[in-house]
């Protein structure tokens, strides 16, 4: 498995930006699928975007198209999420979570997961 640490959250206006970092450990990180998840309070676990294993290919839930961007530095064992635009809606915890090869919108599906960061964005 690989072990994952979330960073970057915070208190934002709507309209802000922050950026998401996700360090993983682990020899195999670029085998790997990432995703991010986010979950508000009395919400279920959502997807939110995720790469696959090489960074050549992304997905987003129509949400976040156009404001959000994830990707992936092989070199630092990272994944990002780069949230624009924000807006109060986007308040949650966020995760990140790995599975090997291919990357899945089901939380079931993934193996690894990290702590959560918390997002909040104020109006």
């Amino acid at each position: 498995q690989v072990q994952l640490v979330e960073s970057g959250g915070g208190l934002v206006q709507a309209g802000g930006s922050l950026r998401l970092s996700c360090a993983a450990s682990g020899r195999t990180f670029s085998a790997y699928a990432m995703a991010w998840f986010r979950q508000a309070p009395g919400k279920e676990r959502e997807f939110v975007a995720a790469i696959n294993w090489s960074g050549g290919s992304t997905y987003y839930i129509d949400a976040v198209k156009g404001r959000f961007t994830i990707s992936r530095d092989k070199a630092k064992n990272t994944v990002y999420l780069q949230m624009n635009s924000l807006k109060p809606e986007d308040t949650a915890v966020y995760y990140c979570a790995a599975r090997p090869m291919n990357w899945s919108t089901r939380p079931r599906d993934y193996s690894s997961w990290g702590q959560g960061t918390q997002v909040t964005v104020s109006s």
